[in-house]
């Protein structure tokens, strides 16, 4: 089987590797959406649970700031370039770091992608998981994508890795413990 991210890569090229991996899966499931759904479309898979829909989102995660699609577009391009300029303050020693700026990375080419497009500026969101509550209705998660995803996901990681002991550090302190200057 041949690896994605084999060990012979440096953390950046295994960094730049799943970027590119989650930005291509992120745009294709997108494509996959304007082809098979038209604006605001739903496509029931799983009665009261899932549905497949094409949403056009124009605001941040859960639709916040919605109609600042031009602002948010500058704020993304900010935080990709930012990650990347400073990849080496998180933890991209380890695989868990590199993952989780790779993740990142991808995640927010994707929507920016769709953020800048003419023919789009607004993010697909695709992915909608809701229930039926007894009195009616219907009590759902605010639609996502493969991007947005994957931003949780490496955001998650990341708050693992910051609670974590660095197996590879030199330091002795525990973690919490402040640390005492050399004299």
């Amino acid at each position: 089987m041949v690896s994605l991210f084999p060990l012979s890569l440096t953390s950046t090229q295994r960094i730049s590797r799943l970027a590119g991996a989650v930005f291509l899966t992120d745009q294709l499931t997108k494509l996959i959406v304007l082809k098979l759904l038209g604006p605001n479309e739903e496509r029931l898979v799983v009665d009261g649970f899932f549905k497949f829909v094409h949403w056009q989102n124009t605001g941040a995660a859960f639709s916040m700031f919605r109609h600042n699609n031009g602002i948010l577009a500058v704020i993304s391009f900010g935080a990709l370039v930012a990650l990347w300029r400073f990849r080496q303050h998180f933890e991209i020693q380890r695989i868990q770091g590199q993952i989780a700026i790779g993740l990142l990375l991808g995640g927010i080419a994707g929507n920016l992608l769709d953020r800048i497009l003419p023919q789009r500026q607004h993010v697909i969101d695709f992915l909608y998981f809701h229930i039926h509550p007894r009195g009616g209705g219907e009590l759902g998660f605010p639609a996502f994508n493969v991007a947005d995803s994957a931003i949780c996901i490496g955001v998650g990681l990341l708050v693992i890795l910051s609670w974590s002991v660095n197996p590879n550090s030199n330091s002795t302190e525990s973690p919490g413990s402040e640390s005492t200057p050399a004299r």
